[in-house]
């Protein structure tokens, strides 16, 4: 039963850091080194005969030195620090062996666990060790209490635990990547030795600090719980990485997301980052941890970069370090705070001045708390389940976790044998292939009679380490043997998963395993196996799985989102009776523990509801897609399977799929014999351009420089390589070629598009063309580099700009037509792609020293991230212009929004054609000040505007009470063909070319207009009539040549709508809640009856008890994208690509429309629609396919709802990401209503009393809704 205990008392370091931000102290070894000691001074009479130099080993002074020490101490308490730090950085057995003991490598040995051993079990590296943490926490006992005593403010001890000479993580050995010096059991054993001395010392925090290597820092974590359970004392822990400039720990390569996942089991009291950086670089890291982390966050970096010419070492002064620290705070993202390597007392006493009055960072939880023994799991949406490796892993929405099986000894035949032979660097080639092909963590077991389980196991998943493609991902240990199981748990640097425990060998046994488990921080499966035996039953596997769920939840504190159960899938079709229920029993099974035991996932091995069919693989993969179909519906969110024996459910033979259904679900008594019988016959059943020439054109008659610039502005680059060359004989020099001819060509091509007489796709096929030009001059350019710099001659471009799409954005056709407008005016653009993070972009701008930065985006969320940008480049101190552009911005929203966090001309870019006269304009040293102040009035002007009364609301309830009136009947309801979703798999591109609206492919290229009316408008008609014709020709082959595939998913569900929310049913009895679609209402006041709509107006109330349906789709057209615009890049034939991506986007829309049609005419009401094709996409039909994002439903986050209930991932491999955005870009996804008085409308703008009631039905913060619905807010979020 759950405990009534009330929850200890807070510490008083956590009741200080409530109230404010706490100062932990500067760098001991920068201070030691100012009081000018020698090696006399460290080696005393103690040390006097000691064979090394012991000068560096400034944990030594603890001993030698305590008069110095004590008074380092002193100075740091008085300069302000509420926290001093142990003199222990490297006071354990291990890297005191580095002083005292001979390196056998110098005569001819090497450091192995053998000689780690011998360091562990020395009496005397043991005692100094135990000696120098015990006294150097005595001393700092000492001075903290009197201190404290003294000003009558309370000052803390932090035992500090630093890393090792050694690493976990990685070899020394370049022969043998699974080479470790040391075992982790020795690290863990000289960090206990450590910590007791430290706890014995007075100490009253551990301090867990300067993590290079992940895995020591595991190690050092497990030691404190194992001394904490064995001694009884337990005490709050802190912990602080040291990361690149990557962000990701030193050594192992660990992001910081990664690395918190890894470590939150903890619980501890702070996490954060030290050293390695200076403050500048630290803060994205800082700011991602932040983000993340629920623990007080604490930062104590480096005084900037070495300098060895200045005092401390390091180039920040004490007013430097203030400033930068004072600006973390300002940020929101400190409760600790002191220095690093660099930082005196003099510096902490600067910090601690720079925060005095600053608020702390909140400590509200950003996740899951641990669940201590006792608790309940909190209530509310599914917490998801998160892992790691070196990098995170967040379980997301409506996605399946594929569990790799081919690094199981028991699954892959090849893999054994290559275990079995010892050809283990081989075997890791298969971990590589089933990450690249899409596994989310990689399951190894080496079970098996001839193999040594844990010296396997150990070797594997240390290689596994050292391959950063395969490490970046969590592993699962699997084993039947419980020292297999630790043996794995021993090489995991990340958070992973470890399979299996069970109540098989009884409770104790259980209870003791679970918290081994969470003692180094993994998920676990949990199989439904008690003393009893094997659950076989739907009553057995649920009354396992709740007693078992209650034990971990109650007892041990296990988080129940790390909590995966197996009930078991067992063999179907064995020919016994009591087997043929087993599938269905797990479904069921399945169903009641999403139900019934909050945040626990359920997971299986898929291939085992085969094996009565072994040796037959079309039955067997087809009895895999649909058992996988009906149990994710249930709510089965992983399983090991191998993908490549999974058909696609939709693509089994009818007959096959109705047969194995039959046997899954069974259906009727002889469904085992119908498949047997229809299985045999399958297995006897096995039966697999011309060129034309072309006559020279009348322009080839010219000169050289006459042919380059007529192929420019014609866009024809058949025999640009052959006049290239003869331009570069002509001139002598490649580079007299491109500012000749080829820049006056291109002169040209931007006065015509300046004045209107050339279009945007006759530019971009003249930008192929100088591409293709300067890359045949471009290796003699590189030939002559020497020479030119000597002469100091160089390209002149008129600027260089950074452009990217933001992070979590996928969306970049119109910052790549921009790009090759501004290439084609002599500008150089470095694209840096899709999804940039912010920190990437601003490293590139300095690196390239640009001159502008350009952002896009295109889904709303984009928004908050440039925003971000912003007050980045101005907390950075940037003097650089930034462009704002994309289909979601507008001139407004950058006045209002972004342009106030960044004192440097921010500029909204309608579109290409605006992107040249604004670069130019901000670029000259003549036209920029009257530019920028003409700029900044206007942008002065919207912001007034904006400040103005906001527009009139009606309260929430009101708004309800105004809903749209419809009269429920019937008849107005059809009802669907079928329930639950089909996947259409490789839809023929010929179908949707038939559905294609060109009217926006044309505004794409900036040609404004309606087709097919544009092909005869005055302007723009003879452009139009080509882009056309040269857009069909690409669309032809793409078609012929399936260089494009379109996938899609859709499906109809029993839905009744519950206020604003839509819930949607398992099935037709309406009985259980599968899905609930959360939607909006307008607010904004009506006038002559318009009511306030909601989406959810139009599926009939559950209250009148009319069955009402929804139906959803996700589709794509940009499967093969990314590959052929690659393809057309790398030919420097930019017209081609970005032709591809908007013919794909064309495509998806098509495909969205032709889907609707076959919608309508399941859902019954369609087949008597006589509409042309025109009239299909004028949308004179009945019914609507609004979409998340769009301006019914803003918020991106529901296509999450749909895409848990289509499956959408597994079905189309379409994924969201971080943003919500949809990768490929060029998909499509939505929901279809049926009602006939449903109809399109824009939310508008909503007030603070709609945003908690929807936070209240999400399950989000306010704070997330805000963010997430940030352009539709009635008010400031920020006040």
């Amino acid at each position: 039963m759950p405990s009534n205990n009330p929850a200890p008392p807070l510490h008083p370091l956590q009741k200080l850091l409530q109230r404010r931000i706490a100062i932990i102290d500067g760098a001991m070894g920068t201070t030691i080194r100012t009081y000018g000691m020698k090696e006399a001074d460290i080696r005393g009479e103690r040390f006097a005969d000691s064979k090394k130099d012991l000068l560096n080993n400034g944990d030594l002074f603890t001993l030698t030195q305590p008069k110095m020490i004590c008074d380092i101490h002193r100075r740091f308490l008085e300069a302000g620090a509420d926290i001093i730090e142990t003199n222990t950085f490297g006071a354990t057995s291990i890297t005191q062996s580095e002083f005292f003991v001979d390196d056998p490598r110098e005569h001819g040995g090497r450091k192995d666990p053998a000689f780690y051993q011998r360091i562990i079990d020395d009496p005397f590296l043991n005692d100094l060790a135990w000696e120098i943490n015990e006294q150097s926490a005595r001393q700092c006992r000492e001075w903290a209490d009197r201190v404290a005593n003294a000003d009558g403010r309370q000052r803390f001890v932090a035992g500090a635990v630093g890393p090792l000479t050694v690493s976990l993580s990685n070899s020394p050995d370049a022969d043998d990547p699974g080479f470790r010096v040391v075992t982790f059991d020795q690290v863990k054993q000289a960090y206990v030795h450590q910590i007791r001395a430290l706890i014995a010392g007075g100490s009253d925090v551990l301090l867990v600090e300067t993590i290079f290597d992940s895995l020591n820092a595991k190690a050092a974590l497990v030691a404190i719980r194992e001394v904490f359970d064995e001694d009884g004392k337990v005490l709050p822990v802190m912990i602080s990485a040291a990361v690149g400039r990557g962000g990701e720990t030193m050594i192992s390569a660990q992001t910081v997301e990664a690395f918190w996942n890894a470590v939150k089991h903890v619980d501890p009291l702070a996490i954060g980052l030290n050293c390695s950086l200076g403050p500048d670089l630290m803060y994205p890291f800082l700011a991602d941890l932040s983000e993340k982390s629920s623990a007080a966050i604490s930062c104590y970096p480096n005084a900037g970069l070495p300098n060895p010419l200045s005092p401390t070492g390091f180039d920040l002064e004490p007013p430097d370090m203030a400033r930068h620290i004072g600006g973390f705070a300002e940020a929101g993202l400190l409760n600790i705070a002191g220095g690093c390597c660099g930082n005196t007392p003099e510096h902490i006493a600067a910090i601690a001045k720079a925060l005095a009055g600053k608020p702390p960072r909140a400590l509200d939880p950003k996740t899951s708390p641990h669940t201590p023994p006792g608790g309940a799991p909190s209530p509310g949406p599914p917490i998801p389940l998160r892992l790691s490796g070196s990098q995170p892993f967040t379980q997301q929405p409506g996605v399946y976790m594929i569990l790799g099986e081919r690094t199981n000894v028991a699954g892959s035949p090849k893999f054994a044998k290559l275990i079995k032979e010892g050809k283990f660097e081989e075997a890791v080639s298969v971990a590589r292939q089933q990450v690249e092909n899409g596994a989310n963590v990689v399951d190894v077991c080496m079970d098996e009679g001839m193999i040594d389980g844990v010296s396997a196991m150990t070797r594997f998943l240390l290689l596994l380490a050292s391959e950063p493609e395969v490490a970046k991902v969590p592993f699962m240990v699997d084993s039947s043997k419980w020292e297999v199981i630790e043996a794995g748990l021993r090489c995991m640097q990340g958070k992973g998963i470890v399979n299996s425990i069970s109540l098989k060998e009884g409770e104790a046994k259980f209870r003791e395993n679970a918290r081994t488990i969470l003692k180094y921080g993994a998920a676990v499966v949990v199989m439904a196996f008690d003393e009893q035996g094997q659950a076989a039953t739907y009553q057995d596997k649920i009354r396992i799985c709740k007693r078992a769920y209650d034990i971990l939840v109650d007892e041990v504190g296990f988080p129940p989102e790390d909590i995966i159960f197996d009930p078991n899938i067992l063999t179907v079709a064995t020919g016994m009776e009591e087997h043929n229920n087993y599938a269905v029993d797990f479904i069921e099974a399945t169903r009641w523990i999403k139900a019934n035991l909050p945040h626990a996932k359920v997971s299986g091995g898929v291939s085992n509801i085969s094996f009565s069919f072994r040796g037959n693989n079309r039955v067997r993969e087809a009895m895999h897609s649909a058992f996988l179909y009906h149990a994710i519906q249930a709510g089965m969110d992983m399983g090991i399977v191998n993908a490549g024996m999974l058909e696609v459910y939709e693509e089994i033979e009818p007959e096959l799929r109705e047969l194995v259904e039959d046997v899954l679900l069974n259906r009727r008594p002889d469904a085992t014999e119908r498949l047997v019988d229809f299985g045999e016959a399958l297995k006897a059943k096995n039966a697999g351009a011309a060129a034309a020439e072309k006559k020279e054109e009348e322009w080839r008659k010219g000169t050289v420089e006459e042919r380059l610039s007529y192929a420019l502005v014609k866009g024809i680059d058949t025999h640009i390589d052959v006049d290239t060359e003869e331009a570069r004989a002509k001139l002598g020099r490649p580079l007299s070629v491109i500012e000749g001819p080829l820049m006056d060509g291109m002169g040209v091509v931007g006065d015509l598009f300046g004045a209107g007489k050339m279009f945007l796709p006759q530019v971009v096929k003249s930008a192929r063309v100088m591409k293709k030009a300067v890359a045949y001059l471009t290796p003699f350019m590189e030939a002559e580099k020497a020479a030119m710099a000597a002469a100091g001659q160089d390209v002149k471009t008129q600027g260089k700009i950074v452009l990217a799409t933001v992070k979590g954005d996928v969306h970049d056709i119109g910052k790549n037509i921009v790009g090759v407008v501004l290439a084609c005016n002599n500008y150089e653009v470095i694209d840096m792609g899709v999804m940039v993070p912010c920190e990437k972009i601003l490293e590139r701008a300095r690196q390239e020293k640009a001159d502008l930065i350009g952002l896009s985006g295109l889904i709303t969320p984009s928004l908050d991230e440039m925003i971000h940008v912003a007050r980045e480049m101005e907390r950075q101190n940037f003097k650089l212009p930034l462009l704002i552009g994309g289909a979601t911005t507008s001139k407004a929203h950058t006045a209002v929004k972004v342009a106030p966090h960044y004192s440097e001309p921010v500029v909204h870019v309608v579109d290409a054609s605006r992107a040249v006269p604004v670069t130019t304009s901000l670029l000259s040293e003549e036209g920029k000040p009257a530019f920028v102040a003409q700029h900044r009035a206007e942008y002065e002007k919207l912001r007034r505007l904006h400040s103005a009364p906001k527009h009139k609301l009606v309260p929430l309830e009101a708004a309800r009470a105004n809903r749209t009136r419809l009269e429920w009947r019937a008849e107005d309801l059809p009802v669907p063909e079928f329930i639950g979703a089909r996947v259409l798999e490789d839809f023929p591109l010929a179908t949707l070319r038939e559905y294609i609206d060109w009217t926006p492919f044309f505004h794409t290229w900036e040609l404004k207009g309606v087709y097919p009316r544009i092909l005869e408008h005055e302007k723009y008609g003879e452009q139009a009539r080509q882009l056309y014709s040269e857009a069909n020709a690409l669309l032809d082959t793409i078609i012929e040549k399936r260089l494009l595939t379109a996938r899609g998913v859709y499906g109809f569900f029993a839905a009744s709508a519950v206020g604003d929310d839509v819930e949607v049913y398992t099935d037709a009895t309406r009985k259980e809640v599968l899905e609930r679609f959360h939607f909006l209402r307008q607010q904004t006041a009506k006038e002559n009856g318009e009511p306030n709509r909601s989406l959810a107006d139009f599926i009939a109330p559950r209250e009148t008890g009319l069955p009402d349906h929804i139906a959803g789709f996700a589709v794509t057209a940009g499967i093969g994208l990314k590959e052929l615009c690659e393809r057309f890049r790398a030919s420097y034939d930019d017209y081609n690509a970005i032709m591809a991506e908007a013919i794909a986007d064309r495509l998806a829309e098509a495909f969205a429309e032709c889907l609707h049609k076959r919608v309508r005419d399941e859902w019954g009401y369609g087949r008597q629609e006589d509409l042309t094709k025109s009239e299909l996409i004028e949308e004179k039909y009945r019914g609507i396919r609004p979409a998340a994002g769009y301006p019914a439903c803003p918020d991106h986050t529901e296509k999450g709802t749909l895409w848990r209930l289509l499956d959408v991932e597994k079905s189309t491999g379409i994924r969201l990401t971080e943003s919500f955005a949809m990768w490929p870009g060029s998909s499509v996804s939505g929901l279809y209503f049926a009602h006939p008085q449903a109809r399109y409308f824009t939310l508008g703008k909503i007030d603070r009393d709609q945003v908690v009631d929807y936070h209240a039905r999400k399950g989000m913060t306010v704070a997330e809704v805000e963010r997430w619905l940030g352009p539709n807010l009635n008010y400031d979020a920020s006040s």
